[in-house]
């Protein structure tokens, strides 16, 4: 290979290294742009997609009139859905773009070329269920699968990014031995997805306040709630699901799953600390984890104490994209380790060698 050759895939790498940390930057904004988009109820500010109410960008009263005479124009709440949809169709180009640039490189030894391609069908996926969001009404399992989504692509970025750091310094070769997942990493991966899917829940079915006071539920440690209807799965297509459509009882059972599942979230998070607290390469990763997990919990508690103020939900969505983000890194640094060790007991035997 020649100088040129080994310069212009350098220089290439390091864009992609950039690149890949912009988009872990830029999904979380669209993510927050996104519940944003909800909490002020813009969800559903054009009635159509891609477009808004045929066009492009958001038209006057009158031509919104004649294409959808029985939707009327609320045009910030047109204007915020436009601009959600501006930037994640900008966080699409940043995906192809990504595409683009590691192609030269993706024949090369260890270079992450098929999470560039799961980045990809997430990314076209996700496209997908926000069509289906607007089209279906704001149905709830298409909500909670978008939040679920945006989620997975901020993953998937990350990795990348990650995936790329360790191609660029050589340690990405096949073969090389990375330490398994233990089951307490499973345990921990699966609350934080299944308490993640509730707080989707708990916002597509707008139940956010259906439990007034803290630690009980409408002056009750365990009030009325009807779990069938709260989680029941199958809810009909077709209904307007703005403001949601289950009632008082079904909606505190889905509040109330949300906070069992915190303390169940909590109590794995920290037996997780503590069983790999020794790990000095672990140590600020799950101090970090633990730590977000405290502070998340005191912003639901003041979500529902507050009344659900919208800069308030909006650091809660915020601190669930930390834990993410968090046990991410810790989960990556676990499997790394050994690769790190591996790295160092060489080194040390080349210094003694010399």
């Amino acid at each position: 290979m020649s100088n040129a050759s080994i310069q212009r895939d350098a220089a290439r790498l390091r864009l992609l290294l950039r690149l890949s940390l912009a988009g872990v930057v830029f999904t979380t904004v669209v993510i927050l742009i996104g519940v944003w988009t909800r909490l002020v109820d813009a969800g559903l500010g054009c009635p159509d997609w891609p477009g808004c109410y045929g066009r492009l960008v958001v038209p006057d009263a009158e031509r919104a009139m004649a294409h959808s005479p029985d939707a009327p124009l609320e045009a910030f709440k047109a204007w915020v859905e436009m601009v959600h949809r501006y930037v994640a169709s900008a966080l699409g180009l940043l995906v192809i773009s990504l595409l683009a640039l590691g192609a030269g490189l993706r024949r090369r030894p260890g270079y992450p070329w098929m999470t560039n391609i799961a980045l990809l069908i997430v990314i076209l996926l996700q496209g997908a269920f926000g069509a289906f969001t607007v089209t279906l009404k704001l149905w709830p399992q298409v909500v909670t699968l978008h939040l679920l989504g945006g989620l997975a692509v901020l993953l998937l970025f990350l990795w990348l990014h990650l995936s790329l750091r360790r191609f660029a310094r050589g340690a990405a070769a096949p073969g090389v031995a990375r330490r398994r997942l233990t089951p307490l990493w499973g345990i921990a991966m699966l609350c934080l997805l299944l308490q993640l899917a509730l707080g989707g829940w708990v916002s597509s079915n707008y139940a956010g306040i259906a439990c007034q006071g803290f630690p009980t539920c409408n002056g009750q440690w365990w009030p009325e709630m009807d779990w069938s209807e709260g989680f029941h799965l199958t809810q009909t297509v077709g209904p307007n699901y703005l403001h949601g459509q289950l009632h008082a009882d079904a909606r505190a059972a889905i509040h109330q799953g949300h906070r069992i599942g915190a303390l169940v979230l909590g109590l794995a998070l920290i037996a997780l600390a503590l069983r790999y607290w020794r790990e000095a390469r672990l140590r600020p990763w799950l101090g970090g984890l633990v730590f977000a997990y405290g502070i998340q919990l005191g912003l639901g508690i003041a979500n529902v104490l507050m009344w659900l103020p919208l800069w308030l939900a909006l650091l809660h969505t915020a601190g669930a994209v930390a834990l993410v983000l968090l046990l991410a890194l810790a989960v990556w640094h676990w499997r790394e380790s050994a690769v790190a060790a591996e790295d160092s007991t060489r080194r040390d035997k080349e210094w003694v060698h010399v």
